[in-house]
């Protein structure tokens, strides 16, 4: 069994940065590669990045891409959202993944945490 534990959210005016956390425990975390997720209200869930189980390739959303950063913390099985330049349609639940076997199957999630821009 794996547990997926985000962290990280909160209220931040628009501009701002947040970082948000995603520590796994459990089966192995660092052979997998782990992606990012968000849901706002009234919306579907929708990609936001992924990251392979080395750190070394990441993958972004347009939408994203030039203002997040995803990283990996192996030692900590531990993988980060650093979210820049925030924007109030950046406000959404996000969850952390766990990429069942590269192919972007995601078998295990996290229950996410609030993230909320305000203009």
């Amino acid at each position: 069994q794996v547990q997926l534990v985000e962290s990280g959210g909160g209220l931040v005016q628009t501009g701002g940065s947040l970082r948000l956390s995603c520590a796994a425990s459990g089966r192995t975390f660092s052979g997998y590669n782990m992606g990012w997720f968000r849901q706002a209200p009234g919306k579907e869930r929708e990609f936001v990045g992924c990251i392979s189980w080395n750190g070394a390739n990441t993958w972004y959303a347009d939408s994203v891409k030039g203002r997040f950063i995803i990283s990996r913390d192996n030692a900590k099985n531990t993988v980060y959202l650093e979210m820049n330049s925030l924007k109030p349609e950046d406000t959404a639940v996000y969850y952390c993944a766990r990429d069942t076997d590269g192919t972007g199957q995601f078998d295990y999630w996290g229950q996410g945490t609030q993230v909320t821009v305000s203009s």
